[in-house]
């Protein structure tokens, strides 16, 4: 590496102060790697927007997420409550469905709900076998990003946030931004090109024998009216009396644990994706704190490091709440 370069990336650590931080600084050259062409830093996205400003905005999302299931549209059983040291027994200590009732013909006639539902038969579930996507399905793909994001006042509100930060400067490298995010494929096993962001979050995997991911509630709910998924207990309850709330619970999918698979309860899709989205851009492998309803929850986000896309963007590895021990 030459002078220059070192001296950009000592100013890249200078300047976020994480100077044992390597990952979070890339530097990459022009044609033929000779001359030092930039130097970018993800601790931009740390420095661009502050603290307050993310839970303001998510305060903004939480009023505008319309779709969210009422009182009356969703009622759940969450039964027993269990200390995180007895998460790992997998014990059923709740003989009913976390499920009680789900109302079907007035939350899943919505627009964002039918897209979201029709991406989950999309993917096999175990890592290792390759995914492929029809042209039915990629269209699929990008109607579940326009009928969350660009049909709903939620969606656009993160939009102008992001655009008003310096993230995008159109619509369209958005939208592609997104479908890449969060559906481009990589390998977690094998050399196969067997996930996304989408399919590891929103549906689930299952990697060395258990489950991976997995941290939708609609998705939980058809798992289990399939009885493809046994509720066994939860170690978490969000503070919140109305929905959305969080839950961090224990349960067997088709034969696979899961020892503490965290969910935000009642939320539509838009309102999943665009917290997601918007921790995932602003804080990156990082815990991302949001106010919802004045109560605070936090995001976790893990950025793919393996491969990446575009200008050395990264795929989305993991995001779910955080609940705490």
């Amino acid at each position: 590496m030459n002078l220059l370069a070192q001296l950009c990336l000592l100013s890249c650590f200078s300047h976020s102060g994480l100077l044992n931080s390597l990952s979070l600084v890339f530097v990459y050259h022009l044609l033929r790697g000779v001359h030092l062409r930039v130097c970018v830093s993800f601790t931009e996205s740390l420095s661009r927007v502050s603290d307050s400003e993310i839970q303001a905005v998510s305060e903004a999302l939480y009023s505008l997420d319309s779709n969210r299931a009422s009182d009356s549209e969703l009622i759940i059983d969450p039964q027993v409550l269990i200390s995180n040291s007895e998460t790992s027994a997998k014990k059923d200590l709740s003989p009913h469905s976390l499920f009680r009732y789900v109302s079907e013909a007035s939350l899943f006639s919505k627009p964002t709900y039918a897209a979201f539902i029709t991406l989950l038969d999309n993917y096999d579930r175990k890592t290792g076998v390759a995914e492929s996507f029809s042209p039915a399905e990629v269209q699929e793909q990008e109607n579940f990003l326009k009928q969350t994001i660009q049909n709903t006042e939620l969606g656009r509100e993160l939009y102008t946030f992001l655009y008003n930060k310096g993230y995008y400067t159109s619509w369209e490298e958005f939208l592609f931004d997104l479908k890449m995010m969060w559906f481009g494929l990589y390998s977690r096993s094998n050399d196969k090109l067997d996930s996304s962001g989408f399919e590891h979050v929103f549906a689930g995997e299952i990697k060395n024998g258990k489950v991976s991911g997995f941290h939708n509630w609609v998705r939980f709910y058809l798992m289990e009216k399939q009885e493809l998924l046994n509720y066994y207990s939860h170690s978490f309850d969000g503070p919140w009396l109305s929905y959305p709330d969080v839950l961090g619970m224990q349960f067997m999918w088709d034969g696979y644990y899961k020892q503490i698979g965290s969910a935000i309860i009642g939320s539509s899709p838009e309102f999943d994706l665009a917290v997601y989205t918007l921790c995932y851009i602003t804080r990156p492998s990082k815990k991302c704190l949001l106010s919802l309803g004045g109560k605070q929850l936090s995001i976790q986000t893990y950025t793919w490091d393996k491969t990446n896309y575009g200008n050395g963007k990264k795929y989305i590895a993991s995001a779910y709440p955080v609940t705490p021990n």
